[in-house]
């Protein structure tokens, strides 16, 4: 049987973290996605097979239509064939319009050796064949589906102004099985599965860096929770926090040059932060509670976290360099794991809504909230990198599942595949570099 560690079980006990050991990277089966609901007001948008998609094995413009159809704002309009290399560049729009498409989005792709492919892709308006975007990528075998997501994040750009998100990763927890975790990096579809760590302890609270290329995690292979920095490319890591007590739920600062940690070194769990180096530990939070899960304002001015102080857990928020917090959730009896997306105009975190525990999103600057899940058991609340998703952690038929939420709460999918217990999903920034 199982065990299972809960966000919730462990906060009870004043603990953010668990443990691991590194561990060759190994691919894992992919999540598969169920998509309910969409969007008020979704954009037509027409996808034609990219010219070569056959000789290739691949069709990028399945890869985008998946990424559309999980956020539930656009109105998928495909086609069967792919494009000729006649018209890709210059497609006949009128049949495309005639099916209420606004836009229609094609190219090519084509090896250019044994291990590069050139893509070219264009979206035209599908009223007067007007062209609105282009771009041009070289891509290996293995950055092909990457290359995808890059153009589903330059189409939802193009369309709504609102940035990308496909082009990213996430990371969670798997329990494989009893005393078998695994630290699981995926692309944001949850493709391209690896595990970077494997542990026989638990493992929680991954985090990433702003420059999405290390995760801070806490591990109790010491028989005490540790916050290590796990440097992806390499594997290496190196203790951050580990003092006295429980060193738990690590979050970067926005400049990656800080953490924001839990400690109890001096008695109860407080909010300190620490160098990136692990030096410089300096206290943040002073109450007689328990204060834990921080997590840093876009601008690094405040910090939100989790305390009972009240008497009950609720979300506070402390400006950096001042020693005086404000409560920020009323709307429940119980309301953790903040989380701030990346405009820093909404919060997510999950309150206790008649025994059921749900992701709710605030609007910071009115105050405003909604529920926007529509399960009972859910934690870690993480945003995309434009806020307009929500990846959190949930469980259907007894086991632990990653799903996601529109910010409005009108489109939910549900992402299940790996044999095991899967929590503590955390959503990585737009990767620049690859």
């Amino acid at each position: 049987m199982q065990t299972v560690f809960s966000r919730r079980k462990l906060l009870a006990a004043g603990v953010g973290a668990a443990a691991l050991g590194a561990l060759p990277t190994v691919a894992l089966s992919q999540l598969r996605i169920e998509i309910t609901g969409v969007g008020a007001n979704q954009i037509p948008v027409a996808l034609m097979p990219m010219a070569g998609s056959a000789a290739s094995g691949i069709d990028l413009m399945q890869i985008v239509a998946a990424d559309f159809g999980r956020t539930g704002e656009f109105r998928l309009i495909q086609g069967e064939a792919e494009a000729s290399a006649e018209d890709w560049a210059k497609p006949n729009v009128a049949p495309w319009a005639a099916r209420g498409a606004s836009v229609l989005a094609t190219g090519a792709i084509d090896r250019k050796s044994q291990d590069e492919w050139e893509i070219v892709y264009k979206l035209f308006d599908a009223a007067g064949g007007t062209l609105l975007d282009e771009s041009h990528f070289l891509s290996t075998d293995v950055q092909l589906r990457m290359t995808a997501h890059r153009i589903a994040d330059r189409i939802y750009d193009k369309l709504t102004g609102l940035g990308g998100l496909f082009t990213s990763r996430i990371a969670y927890v798997n329990e494989r099985a009893q005393n078998q975790f695994e630290l699981v990096i995926a692309d944001s579809d949850g493709a391209n599965a690896r595990t970077a760590l494997r542990s026989s302890e638990p493992i929680i609270s991954p985090a990433w860096s702003p420059d999405g290329k290390q995760v801070a995690y806490v591990s109790f292979e010491n028989k005490k929770p540790v916050v290590y920095v796990h440097t992806l490319a390499t594997g290496k890591r190196r203790v951050v926090a580990n003092f006295r007590g429980n060193n738990s739920a690590p979050a970067f600062s926005p400049d990656g040059a800080k953490l924001a940690v839990a400690l109890s070194r001096d008695g109860m769990t407080q909010i300190f932060l620490i160098n990136a180096d692990g030096t410089g530990v300096k206290r943040f939070s002073r109450s007689l509670a328990i204060d834990t899960e921080p997590c840093f304002s876009v601008d690094g001015k405040y910090i939100y976290f989790t305390s009972d102080r009240g008497g009950s857990p609720q979300i506070y928020r402390q400006m950096v360099g001042s020693d005086q917090a404000e409560r920020v959730t009323f709307d429940s009896g119980y309301a953790v794991s903040p989380s701030i997306d990346a405009k820093g105009t909404n919060l997510a975190y999950v309150s206790r809504d008649s025994g059921r525990y749900r992701v709710s999103v605030m609007d910071l600057q009115s105050g405003e909230h909604m529920l926007v899940s529509r399960t009972d058991f859910d934690e870690s609340p993480s945003f995309s990198p434009n806020g307009r998703m929500i990846i959190y952690a949930t469980e259907r038929d007894k086991r632990g599942v990653l799903a996601t939420a529109s910010v409005d709460g009108t489109v939910h999918a549900m992402l299940s595949g790996p044999a095991g217990d899967i929590r503590e999903p955390t959503w990585g920034p737009l990767i620049t570099n690859w």
